[in-house]
């Protein structure tokens, strides 16, 4: 796969990432059964080049599904396991004395990867969870005022349990509006456990799984998400969706430029995905949810009455009438 000289693409290149992108989930599925709209929910936020945070109970396969999309993809893996004592250092890397030639030598931390998985992110400190935002805002670590670039693509997957709150620390809304998406694996149903139980039956099964792309590839195309065509219309209806945030009487905090950016990231790497070279309504109503609810702070009493921020989301797209112009 080659990118264009032009930076716009063309449909015989959306076909080629298309076919890419499918040949990854199917990959994926081999290891996470029955749920295909997470993993391409998972694959959408590497191709648009953000951060992804899961949100689940424990063993319903979110490290499963970070692990299947590293060697997918020929990228690195590193995990952290977020813990109460955990300091910064232990993620970004520290700078130690070097005997031999008298000076302080740089050992990068598990941070430097491809794909790092930081489990549990919410039971770390602040301090320790901010040490993630300079290098999910801008691809770099500073330690000791020295700025050490971090691997392309680099892509941050967290998780969190929603039900277990002891002991942890909530993301503050600086953090959340970080990670590009939010998703949620959820159970499996009846069928797609079964075949889980009859695949686990001998170990070692993600150890079998094969690459499918390579970084280069990953790579060209990221860069080719940013050129599949928007149009002006539906640019207009972007502003339109943040502006119903800001001003919706449940929210309290509205969606920021950054998510507006992210929602039109996402639209495009959606569209590229189903082999298309432009942006549909349709792309950003199926991408709205994970790109928005997070970044949404409701207000008490709308908590109270049992809102929730997706359905805020919901009401106010169903609410905005959409452009008659797709292309």
């Amino acid at each position: 796969m080659t990118a264009t000289q032009t930076g716009t693409m063309e449909e015989e290149h959306a076909a080629r990432f298309a076919a890419a992108f499918s040949a990854v989930c199917d990959n994926i599925e081999k290891v996470v059964r029955g749920k295909r709209q997470v993993i391409e929910q998972a694959l959408l936020c590497l191709m648009a080049g953000g951060h992804l945070l899961v949100e689940d109970i424990p063993g319903v396969g979110k490290t499963t599904l970070a692990k299947a999309l590293a060697t997918s993809v020929g990228a690195n893996l590193g995990r952290v396991q977020f813990t109460p004592d955990l300091l910064p250092a232990d993620v970004t890397g520290v700078s130690v004395w070097n005997r031999q030639d008298s000076s302080f030598e740089f050992r990068p931390g598990p941070i430097f990867t491809g794909l790092l998985l930081a489990d549990e992110i919410n039971r770390a400190s602040p301090k320790t969870q901010s040490a993630l935002l300079e290098a999910m805002a801008e691809s770099q670590v500073t330690v000791d005022g020295i700025t050490h670039p971090l691997p392309e693509p680099f892509m941050v997957m967290a998780t969190q349990n929603p039900i277990e709150q002891e002991g942890t620390y909530p993301l503050p809304e600086s953090q959340l509006d970080r990670f590009l998406m939010r998703i949620s694996v959820g159970y499996p149903d009846r069928e797609d456990e079964l075949a889980i139980l009859h695949a686990h039956e001998s170990d070692g099964l993600i150890n079998q799984l094969g690459s499918v792309l390579s970084i280069d590839d990953v790579k060209t195309m990221t860069k080719l998400v940013t050129g599949v065509h928007l149009a002006p219309e539906l640019r207009a209806y972007l502003i339109d969706v943040a502006e119903a945030t800001r001003r919706h009487p449940a929210i309290s905090l509205g969606m920021s430029p950054r998510a507006t950016l992210s929602l039109q990231r996402v639209s495009r790497a959606r569209a590229a995905s189903k082999g298309r070279p432009y942006v549909s309504d349709d792309d950003i109503k199926a991408v709205a949810a994970f790109v928005i609810s997070h970044r949404l702070l409701l207000r008490p009493e709308a908590q109270l009455q049992g809102t929730t921020s997706d359905a805020v989301v919901g009401d106010i797209l169903q609410s905005i009438p959409v452009p008659y112009d797709r292309v």
